[in-house]
């Protein structure tokens, strides 16, 4: 199995505590989102309507589409209502000093 490559995508203080970013990293489009004193990275992408998920709510560790109102756990991509009922992609995040890290 090859390792994990992690490509630096912002610096924390780009995402403050409730906050979300979009970063393009290899030429996909991610939220990094800070909830829970956390920061998840999940795809840009609705996996029901293939929306952005940019304008959509965050709270408590979940992210819902704007257009239908499906959430989605940050941490597992899992979908926690209707309609969507396919996850969607999450990467993982690392702390380096001040700048946030996902894996591609």
């Amino acid at each position: 199995m090859s390792e994990k490559t992690f490509v630096a995508a912002a610096k924390l203080e780009d995402v403050p505590a409730g906050a979300k970013i979009v970063v393009e990293v290899n030429g996909i489009s991610m939220l990094l989102c800070n909830t829970k004193d956390r920061i998840f990275a999940v795809r840009n992408l609705c996996s029901h309507a293939y929306e952005t998920l940019e304008c959509g709510r965050m709270r408590n560790g979940w992210i819902s589409c704007p257009v239908h109102g499906a959430r989605f756990d940050l941490e597992t991509g899992a979908p926690m209502n209707p309609p969507a009922t396919i996850a969607i992609e999450t990467y993982e995040v690392r702390i380096e000093g001040d700048t946030i890290e996902v894996a591609v």
